[in-house]
C-alpha cells in the first residue's frame, strides 16, 4: 500500500531569496524615502549623508516616488511568503488511479489550487532543459491531448543530473516513458 502512493512536497514562496529580496526593497525604500523628505521639509532624516542638498522638484519627488515602489515590493513579497503561495504536494496515487497537483494561491475563494488527472490520460513524462542567461530545468506531466503540467516549483535549477534522476524515478514509479522536450 505506501508503494502505491508517491508525494512530493513542493516549497512555496518561503525561500531564502524572498527573505533576502524583502529586506533589501525595505531598506532601500526607506532610505530613499527619507531622502525624499529630508528634501522636502529642509531637516536631514538620514544619519549617514545630508539630504537636504537635493532639490525637491525633481529628485526629492522621484526619491518619494522610488521609495514608496520599494517599499510596496517588500510588502508584496512578505505578503506571499506569509501567504506560503505556490506551496503544495503532487500526489501520485496507483491505487485511485489519480495525479493530485495541489498549491496554494492568493487567499479568497479559491485559494487552494486541485488539480487532478487520471494515470490512464498520462502519456509521459517530459524534461525540459534550456540553458542561456535565464536556464529553466522542468518536469512535466505530458498527457494524451498534448498538454504539459509542470511538476517542478519556480526555484533556482536544479542539476541536470538531478533533474533527470528525479524525473527516471517518478517515470519508473508511474511505468511511464520519459521524453525530452
Amino acid at each position: 500500500m505506501q508503494n502505491d502512493i508517491r508525494q512530493d512536497r513542493i516549497i512555496g514562496s518561503k525561500r531564502f531569496s524572498n527573505y533576502f529580496w524583502m529586506f533589501f526593497l525595505f531598506i532601500g525604500g526607506v532610505s530613499f524615502l527619507l531622502a525624499g523628505l529630508s528634501s522636502y521639509l529642509q531637516i536631514n532624516l538620514i544619519p549617514f549623508t545630508n539630504a537636504t542638498q537635493l532639490i525637491f522638484i525633481p529628485q526629492g519627488i522621484i526619491m518619494l516616488f522610488y521609495g514608496t515602489i520599494s517599499i510596496s515590493l517588500s510588502i508584496y513579497i512578505l505578503l506571499t511568503v506569509v501567504w506560503d503561495i505556490g506551496s503544495g504536494y503532487n500526489e501520485y496515487n496507483k491505487i485511485e488511479n489519480l495525479v493530485k497537483i495541489v498549491r496554494k494561491g492568493f487567499p479568497g475563494k479559491n485559494r487552494e489550487i486541485l488539480l487532478t488527472y487520471s494515470l490512464n490520460n498520462i502519456k509521459s513524462i517530459g524534461i525540459k532543459i534550456s540553458e542561456g542567461l535565464n536556464p529553466k530545468r522542468s518536469i512535466y506531466l505530458c498527457l494524451k491531448d498534448e498538454r504539459k503540467i509542470p511538476l517542478t516549483p519556480v526555484q533556482q535549477p536544479n542539476t541536470i543530473s538531478n533533474l533527470e534522476e528525479e524525473a527516471a524515478d517518478l517515470a519508473k514509479f508511474l511505468e511511464l516513458k520519459l521524453e525530452n522536450l
